[in-house]
């Protein structure tokens, strides 16, 4: 079934064993359809159990947190948008940095969810999760909105039907061509303002090029620039210094740009197998300043950072599927093959006032990874299916330091990952399942050259063993168990230019997602997630994983209709965490409340939505931190944080034609 607007319906959702799609897909679906998406960052709330935070002004990618990780920037969650990679390695601010700020939401058609290390053919990040989306081949309708709301908050968005119904460029068969455009300002709630300013272009065209041959080719470009606040500490808010939404360091912010081209070519063969080619280019830009620290290490001109990150990527996604039969037993197998090359100028300088005052670190990367991998799934009976695969990935890393050549080198470091799993069909919409595989991510190219013991690629060796179900016509139930364990690894710090050494961690829990049609038009969601996580081979009294998220959950109602009145009310809470390993800090909980409301004509929509209704004070980026004021005489570690956003009232006005 295609969940589409208005047209939900759960009573035609079937479970079933042996598909290759997650188990938690259709949910992801449903939620795309149902709850509200108004920025970038939003589709990766269409996770269950994810959670993001922001903390150095609009223009950065978000900390994201999920199943007890503290992903940082996307170090243990892949992102993919149309096949080509979000992560970054070796990235000037963290290694795996996803931004998401390049995508428009409303390109977005298709998010699918994996959970776990076990789907064959991700690999780097692809440890707690993988997020892989996919932006529309054609528009339903062209579309202008326009938002504007507190905060000298402003946005705008086309989405143009290039060819209409029956235009044609190549052939005369089935084709789509449009162009999509945003731009976005807003002060943000911030003592100073914020001056944040984003920019976003996109133009894609799909089409049959013959009977058998699909093309998709897409263009886009974004920038975004901005000033942040940065992080607090409690006892410059406590003391009066500045107020909660002020700043030590006003002179935070930066700017950043991505450009992608992507094509992808889809060729069904005679014999019912399929040919899938890929390239993609990306041209990246990033520039950063912030202010951690404040006075620790230069009591004089303070601890600004800036850091540089300018970048070229090119990548090949292949791989060719064949349905066979082993027997009278169905069999989908794919042989895939990827590689993608960085090369980047990578800069860690020091600053006052945006100013460059010393080079820290600086010098040239070249990383490249080759993989393939072999996938195949087996029916064995109509009630069980078996999918196995092996994955192998090849790392190449290359840094040439600027200053120092003790910092300088390259390695050649390789990685399996196998993949088992299993589906039983108890019954007529009774699915069980038993997830295992190995994942990895791998280390910024400066720590690994350098390094002269440590794993470099570390695995993950994760399990899930959960069911998806429907005990009432309209209840979709997806509930699991899972533990992940995860090996030592080297990890390079880009605030610092460090190197670090962590232990071994384990992580175990439960997820738990229910989707109810209470009526044709109302529905209501669910998820709660526990995690238990530890790090292992130390004493009991310092084995917190800091800011590794114990209890989270996120629910509400929409009312959904293609005509008239549409609304929606929806919470999220998570729990108090440790923001160190002995838990003497703690990084503050929070229960939030959202609601939006709209009228739909038939081609007119005018709406309003209400970001904290209840205008909750909290936290969103929370660090245990050490860190010295202009006047302390000696420093102190304590909790910092980037205040959340209080109560935000936006209007929305769409025309579709």
């Amino acid at each position: 079934m295609r969940i589409d607007g208005a047209a939900i319906d759960l009573e035609e959702v079937k479970v079933s064993a042996g598909n290759d799609r997650t188990t938690t897909s259709v949910i992801s679906a449903i939620d795309r359809d149902l709850r509200p998406v108004q920025t970038a960052q939003d589709l990766l709330k269409m996770v269950p159990g994810l959670f993001i935070a922001q903390h150095a002004g609009g223009g950065k990618a978000e900390q994201i947190f999920i199943r007890g990780f503290d992903c940082d920037h996307g170090t243990d969650l892949y992102v993919t948008v149309d096949g080509m990679p979000v992560n970054m390695v070796s990235h000037a601010h963290g290694q795996g940095y996803a931004d998401l700020h390049f995508v428009i939401p409303e390109t977005v058609d298709r998010i699918e969810v994996y959970k776990g290390p076990y789907t064959t053919r991700f690999g780097d990040f692809s440890t707690s999760g993988t997020v892989e989306m996919d932006t529309r081949d054609h528009l339903d309708h062209s579309e202008i909105k326009l938002e504007g709301g507190m905060f000298n908050t402003f946005r705008g968005l086309a989405m143009l039907d290039l060819l209409g119904e029956n235009g044609h460029l190549f052939s005369k068969r089935a084709e789509n061509l449009y162009v999509a455009g945003e731009f976005v300002h807003t002060d943000a709630y911030f003592d100073a303002e914020q001056d944040f300013n984003r920019t976003n272009f996109f133009l894609k065209y799909s089409g049959l090029l013959s009977e058998r041959t699909h093309l998709a080719v897409s263009a886009s470009t974004f920038g975004a620039n901005w000033n942040a606040s940065g992080q607090v500490p409690e006892r410059a808010v406590e003391e009066g210094i500045i107020d909660r939404f002020g700043a030590i360091d006003s002179d935070e912010g930066g700017n950043t740009s991505r450009t992608n081209v992507n094509a992808t070519l889809v060729t069904r063969l005679r014999n019912e197998a399929s040919w899938k080619n890929e390239l993609y280019y990306v041209k990246y830009d990033f520039n950063l300043f912030s202010n951690f620290t404040f006075f620790l290490e230069d009591p004089v001109h303070g601890d600004m950072i800036n850091q540089r990150d300018h970048r070229d990527i090119v990548g090949y996604n292949g791989s060719y599927t064949q349905h066979a039969l082993i027997g009278d037993k169905p069999l989908r197998w794919t042989a895939g093959a990827a590689v993608r090359a960085d090369q980047s100028y990578i800069q860690l300088l020091h600053a006052e006032e945006r100013v460059i005052i010393d080079t820290v670190r600086s010098g040239e990367l070249d990383q490249i990874n080759p993989s393939v991998y072999l996938d195949a799934t087996l029916d064995l009976s109509k009630r069980w299916a078996l999918n196995v695969g092996l994955r192998y990935d090849v790392y190449g890393f290359k840094y040439v330091e600027d200053r120092y050549d003790s910092l300088s080198g390259s390695k050649v470091l390789s990685c399996p990952s196998p993949k088992m799993n299993l589906y039983f069909q108890a019954a007529e919409n009774v699915q069980f399942y038993l997830r295992t595989g190995m994942g990895f991510h791998s280390n910024d190219a400066r720590s690994v050259v350098i390094s002269g013991s440590g794993n470099n690629l570390p695995s993950a060796f994760g399990v899930d063993l959960g069911s998806t179900f429907k005990p009432a016509s309209r209840v979709l139930v997806n509930a699991a168990l899972w533990a992940l364990h995860l090996e030592s690894e080297i990890v390079y710090v880009g605030d610092g230019g460090t190197a670090e050494i962590n232990t071994p961690t384990q992580r175990l829990g439960a997820d738990l997602g229910v989707r109810y049609q209470i009526t044709k038009k109302l529905f209501a969601d669910l998820d709660v997630n526990y995690a238990h996580g530890r790090i292992l081979d130390v004493p009991e009294s310092e084995n917190r994983i800091p800011l590794a998220p114990e209890i989270t959950t996120i629910g509400g109602l929409a009312y959904k209709q293609d005509r008239g009145w549409n609304g929606t009310v929806r919470y999220r809470y998570i729990g108090d965490r440790p923001a160190n390993e002995d838990n003497s800090v703690v990084a503050k909980g929070y229960f939030l409340v959202d609601a939006g409301a709209s009228y739909r004509f038939t081609k007119l929509e005018l709406g309003v939505s209400v970001e904290n209704l209840l205008n909750t004070e909290w936290n969103q980026a929370q660090f245990d931190t050490e860190s010295r004021l202009l006047n302390e005489a000696a420093p102190v570690s304590e909790l910092h944080f980037t205040p959340g956003t209080p109560f935000f009232v936006k209007g929305v006005v769409s025309y579709r034609f």
